[in-house]
């Protein structure tokens, strides 16, 4: 493609800047093909029905505009995002309605610095980005420098008389990867500009717009307007929901998108409920984000294509921080730690925090929280897929292995926190039973979710043990749903170890959440289970409060003759233990089931011994409930 000769406008001025922004995703730019670099005079073409990033394309044109504050001194604004985000297509459609407002007319250039291509060679470097800039701008080849040192002087030197005759330049740079590429093209005068796309956060110092994914209305907009480029397609307003759901499942990516609706194009006559039906199944999810079609470059028009280009650059240039991507989908939760991840990699946190924090910058991980990384949907399937062949090399079954056991132990230590009484000794990894709450409320998607993943990949040991380490904080948090889940994978675990105080453990712990939920016949039966294991094992603790918990089910149901048999049973086993707590525990609701059967004198006495057993405990809790349910008692009683 040959250059034009540069064209000139005149325009006010206030600071130098750059601006970075990424790949284009909703449209399709035009550039030199073959590996030498080619600038262009002029702008590719702006991307048809772009939709939404309103405050994103304000903050560039308040950059452009020369007549906006701007910002004091050394203007760098960054706009970063993932493969695929639409940051060229952002970065084109601002640079078109500059044009539109004369602020640069025709002196506007545009050159792809090649930086995520298969071939690292091709990666173009700020020399050459200036010889071929200075060929757009008019240069002939037998007036360049012949170093491309002298080269980058020229085009300082060029962009000075420029801006002395009053003709601003715009210069769009697609595709850099690292400062170096591009900090040499900074102009010196104020009154131009660079435009910079990029995947990674730079380090130029700057102003950052992070680009995400669209918000779910626009990103339903976006795939309704692509859908009916060119042609009407009824589809979109016919089914409202598979509409929604295809682009909740292509994660508001505009890549997969319009990826999605050029497919749906194709077949005018698929229903779109049947193509949400074929991307929910996430093992096949990339595999339908492929357009079947190539670019100028012969590069696959596909979502996976594009995220190939990522992690080929991160293959060549940082293969550590490859192996923690490859790994980063091991951890079954929504996001992760820092000590997780140095738990899933085996690394000093240091090593693993600057690691992270790379792929942070390089927009393969996000930051939902400080301290906390996740990965989009589609990035981790790619990811989790680029770790299936490798996963000798990167031990990734050991990487599980110690990544489950250090969510056990970390949850043994915080539950040992949240059950110990005043003045007993508690592990030093939390401050207190605050701390460890805030650390059960942070992890508690990832915990239930390793519960289920233990229970998948045949880790019985880990979803045996590890629900009984959440059952107090779940049971305080009213987390009725993750504590079905948990306690139903203990009791499958627990028979398939052969183990069965674990068993009756987890029955036990599955009859109290399934009596919350109101499943009484069902916790009847886990309850009745549980105490029919327990004397087995010569375990009459266990037996005891299996038999309490089986008589609040029993009276809940109105089976009050029974309640009353399991509570006095397990008065006296904790009796016979000396267990004042669960003695008091089991004679409060002794008392409360006599109360239904207006055997008021008898559970007055029951009142009066559970009150005399919390005296003895110090429990002022349990106290206050007891003393209630004793006046209650005797209110009714004199017939109040």
């Amino acid at each position: 493609m040959s250059a034009h000769g540069p064209r000139a406008v005149s325009v006010g001025g206030s600071n130098p800047g750059i601006i970075q922004t990424g790949d284009n995703a909703s449209a399709t730019i035009v550039q030199p093909t073959g590996p030498a670099p080619q600038a262009l005079a002029g702008l590719p073409a702006a991307p048809v029905g772009f939709v939404g990033r309103t405050d994103a394309l304000e903050q560039i044109l308040a950059f452009l505009n020369p007549a906006g504050r701007g910002w004091p001194g050394v203007v760098v604004s960054a706009v970063a995002g993932m493969a695929g985000v639409g940051k060229t297509a952002l970065t084109l459609v601002a640079a078109h309605q500059a044009m539109t407002q004369g602020w640069f007319g025709v002196g506007v250039f545009f050159i792809d610095m090649r930086s995520y291509t298969p071939d690292p060679g091709e990666r173009v470097s700020a020399t050459a980005a200036a010889g071929q800039l200075l060929r757009a701008m008019g240069i002939r080849d037998t007036d360049l420098p012949p170093t491309g040192d002298e080269q980058l002087g020229l085009y300082q030197s060029v962009l000075a008389d420029r801006a002395g005759e009053g003709m601003p330049v715009l210069v769009v740079a697609d595709n850099a990867a690292v400062s170096g590429q591009v900090e040499p093209l900074l102009p010196a005068q104020p009154c131009h500009r660079l435009l910079i796309t990029s995947r990674h956060t730079l380090t130029l110092p700057a102003h950052l717009v992070d680009l995400a994914v669209l918000p779910e209305a626009d990103a339903v907009d976006l795939l309704r307007t692509a859908l009916q480029a060119g042609r009407a397609d009824p589809r979109a307003g016919a089914e409202p929901e598979p509409v929604a759901k295809i682009a909740r499942l292509c994660g508001r990516l505009p890549l997969a998108l319009q990826i999605i609706a050029a497919l749906l194009r194709a077949e005018p006559d698929r229903p779109l409920a049947e193509m949400a039906a074929e991307m929910a199944d996430a093992q096949q999810r990339l595999d339908a984000l492929d357009s079947g079609d190539r670019d100028q470059h012969g590069r696959p028009l596909a979502v996976r294509a594009a995220f190939d280009l990522s992690y080929q650059h991160l293959l060549v240039d940082q293969p550590e921080q490859a192996r923690l991507f490859r790994m980063l989908p091991l951890n079954p939760g929504p996001d992760i730690s820092l000590p997780a991840a140095a738990a899933l990699t085996s690394a000093p946190e240091p090593v693993v925090r600057r690691q992270l924090a790379a792929l942070a910058r390089a927009h393969l991980l996000t930051i939902p929280i400080t301290g906390r990384w996740s990965m989009h949907d589609l990035v981790r399937l790619y990811a989790d897929q680029h770790g299936v062949s490798p996963a000798a090399d990167d031990q990734r079954e050991q990487a599980l292995d110690r990544l489950l056991y250090y969510y056990l132990a970390t949850a043994e230590a915080a539950n040992d926190h949240l059950q110990a009484l005043p003045g007993q000794p508690v592990p030093d990894h939390f401050t207190g039973r605050d701390d460890a709450m805030a650390w059960f409320d942070t992890e508690r998607a990832n915990l239930v979710a390793a519960v289920t993943l233990a229970q998948a990949t045949a880790r019985h040991h880990i979803a045996h043990l590890l629900p009984a380490r959440l059952n107090v904080y779940l049971h305080w948090r009213r987390a009725l749903d993750d504590l079905l889940t948990v306690n139903t994978i203990a009791a499958t675990a627990s028979t398939r170890l052969g183990d069965r105080h674990g068993e009756g453990t987890a029955l036990n712990n599955l009859g109290v959440a399934l009596r919350q939920v109101r499943r009484f016949d069902e916790a009847i039966t886990a309850l009745q289970d549980a105490a029919t294991i327990y004397p087995d094992l010569g375990d009459r603790h266990g037996e005891g409060t299996a038999l309490n918990n089986l008589g609040v089910a029993l009276r809940q149901v109105r089976r009050f003759d029974e309640a009353i048999t399991a509570h006095q049973d397990a008065a006296t086993i904790s009796r016979q233990l000396g267990d004042r707590h669960s003695d008091g525990l089991a004679l409060t609701n002794l008392g409360l089931a006599l109360c239904e059967i207006r055997r008021f004198d008898e559970a007055i006495i029951a009142f009066k011994q559970a009150k005399s057993m919390f005296d003895f405990t110090k429990d002022d809790h349990s106290r206050a409930i007891v003393q209630a349910n004793l006046t209650e008692t005797e209110r009714r009683q004199a017939g109040g």
